[in-house]
């Protein structure tokens, strides 16, 4: 069974390396020409770890595999390398139907360790409409790409965390908690733009001091429910904050928003995106600077 540990204060995102860019587009268009070549995704990757960012938190989309590939091809140089998965990358799924159809859509995706059982568990579970198997044998086919390496922390994408939580599907949010740390020894993950919402589903689940992704920034930057319920919920429910979007795409200046963010309890991770190692370095440095402050406080 997995064991709750501490994560690194900085996560490093992978938005700019697939064109996401919240506030222009024109700017995403220039991110995703830039890094079309496997190469320049890896030399920005290369810069965060050596200026001491080990741990990508990164969707599964295809390329993702690549730079998977990369790191398993070079464990000398990445031995500290920590990959967060986050699932799932929906349009992957949609272009791989497109391009070789249903069924190969689905051989491409499952893990060729235990393919025949994996297989059996799916066709079983659509047969019974056993929905466990079917989210099972889903996780099982994201994370093959990650086989042989650290995935501590397994996310479950805001695409589907906020459907489920319209739905009021709460069981899906268990069988994932649940395979996660059964079958990869790892701590599960919710990505959402629902802070609150979020939070009471996950206690109703039985799902105990959670890890929750989500924006939260001093302008309440697509932060739904409002920035007051946010600070409430630090305050007073118990899970384990990432935040994300701090920068709010860039409105809020970088050292302003470290500082806030370093002031708002209940903090323990922060992931953002850059492309340059002048930015990498620099956001290192505010992170250190105003969360040293708040080392006794974290410690207990």
């Amino acid at each position: 069974m997995s064991t709750t540990k501490t994560m690194d204060r900085l996560l490093f995102g992978d938005n700019q390396f697939f064109g996401v860019n919240h506030m222009s587009e024109e700017k995403a268009r220039a991110q995703a020409m830039r890094f079309q070549d496997l190469s320049a995704i890896i030399s920005v990757l290369d810069d965060a770890y050596d200026e001491g960012i080990t741990t990508f938190m990164c969707t599964t989309h295809s390329r993702i595999a690549e730079i998977a590939d990369h790191v398993r091809a070079n464990p000398d140089r990445y031995k500290d390398f920590t990959f967060y998965p986050g699932m799932p990358y929906a349009h992957k799924y949609a272009d791989a139907v497109t391009e070789y159809g249903m069924v190969g859509a689905v051989r491409k995706f499952l893990p060729e360790e235990g393919m025949v059982n994996a297989m059996m568990r799916g066709g079983m579970s659509i047969a019974k409409k056993d929905i466990e198997g079917i989210i099972t044998l889903l996780i099982d086919a994201e994370m093959a790409m990650f086989r042989g390496l650290s995935t501590p922390v397994i996310w479950l994408q805001n695409v589907v965390v906020d459907l489920l939580l319209g739905l009021g599907f709460t069981d899906a949010f268990t069988i994932f908690a649940r395979h996660v740390k059964e079958r990869y020894n790892a701590e599960p993950g919710f990505i959402t733009m629902n802070l609150p919402m979020l939070l009471d589903t996950l206690e109703t689940a039985g799902i105990e001091n959670p890890i929750v992704c989500s924006n939260i920034n001093k302008i309440g930057f697509r932060m739904s429910g409002g920035i007051d319920a946010y600070l409430e919920a630090l305050e007073t429910r118990r899970f384990r904050a990432v935040a994300m979007s701090v920068f709010a795409s860039g409105a809020i200046a970088p050292r302003e928003a470290i500082q806030w963010i370093s002031e708002q309890p209940n903090i323990e991770s922060i992931v953002f995106g850059a492309s340059s190692r002048g930015n990498i370095r620099s956001t290192k440095a505010l992170v250190d600077e105003f969360f040293a402050a708040r080392v006794p406080e974290l410690a207990r």
